[in-house]
């Protein structure tokens, strides 16, 4: 069956998999589909513009819309670098009557009514991206795992690495941290995560070790909960420095909190909204596990309005 109504869908392309989902107009979702990843600073204009289309054709396929989108919203890692956005914008022009073009943290803004507030997101890197009435923005974090990426999980799995080497020499505290790590890589001695840290691997592998943190955590690890505690500090601050740099009147602050480990991890989530809470009138809090649902769902009410 060939839906005839207006049609919107917003794609999320990240570094492993990009996703498109069809909407109509009354916000009811038609079809989805997932192609590979469109991340611009690793795979280029090329692979981006061809997984987004092919996603975007996809999830048309599946919702059963055979013409142009009238509203297409694309979220891109890597879109801000200079050149990306000129690179790709007009080769995706044909799928919509009106594209839209972003980096790929901004499809939470979908969230709000009017884009207006904070979006703070936690997974295996950090940032916090904000947005006022005047339409200004502000960021903070998102620097990348070697220099940045505060309270993420990359950054919690490192500082977890480390603890343990330095439990391991006598450097430092002992920790759980140390046995837990060496059952998770199945290691036999501490000398041989230097192994396991140092042969090639991506982010994800240092990341995954966040999740001893919060179990040592949990379990009343003095060194672990010192980490989450500071993790949490971090975030908090991230947020607190957007909400500085951008006019909010008197006005409550609405959020988007995203990224597994703020969708995820309850405990973790609500240490850093009580952080947050002293240092602005936080407003209503959303939990962004779709991103790309979000901005469509935001599309959709455009077009009722």
């Amino acid at each position: 069956m060939s839906v005839t109504g207006p049609a919107v869908c917003a794609v999320d392309g990240g570094g492993t998999k990009t996703l498109a989902i069809v909407l109509d107009r009354d916000g009811v979702e038609l079809g989805r589909a997932v192609t590979g990843p469109s991340n611009y600073v690793s795979g280029g204009t090329e692979r981006v513009v061809t997984n987004v289309t092919a996603a975007v054709a996809a999830a048309l396929e599946a919702a059963g819309v055979s013409r142009p989108l009238d509203l297409l919203w694309v979220g891109l890692a890597g879109i801000d670098r200079p050149g990306a956005r000129e690179a790709i914008e007009a080769r995706l022009s044909h799928l919509a009557l009106d594209v839209r073009l972003t980096n790929d943290a901004q499809l939470l803004f979908g969230a709000f009514e009017d884009e207006v507030g904070i979006v703070l997101i936690a997974g295996t890197g950090s940032i916090a991206l904000g947005q006022d009435r005047q339409g200004h923005t502000a960021r903070a974090g998102g620097w990348g795992y070697l220099i940045g990426d505060e309270g993420s999980g990359y950054d919690l799995g490192r500082r977890a690495i480390r603890a343990a080497a330095k439990a391991a020499d006598g450097r430092g505290l002992q920790t759980s941290l140390l046995p837990a790590l060496l059952a998770h890589w199945e290691l036999k001695h501490p000398m041989q995560i230097i192994d396991e840290v140092y042969r090639e691997r991506d982010k994800g592998t240092i990341a995954g070790c966040a999740g001893l943190v919060f179990d040592a955590a949990d379990a009343w690890d003095p060194v672990a909960s010192r980490l989450v505690q500071s993790g949490a500090a971090e975030l908090a601050s991230a947020a607190g420095a957007v909400e500085q740099a951008l006019d909010f009147g008197n006005d409550t602050v609405p959020m988007v909190l995203a990224g597994s480990l703020l969708v995820e991890r309850e405990r973790y989530r609500v240490m850093v909204l009580d952080r947050i809470d002293h240092q602005f009138d936080l407003g209503e809090v959303h939990i962004g596990d779709e991103p790309a649902l979000m901005a469509a769902r935001h599309l959709a009410r455009s077009i009722q309005s």
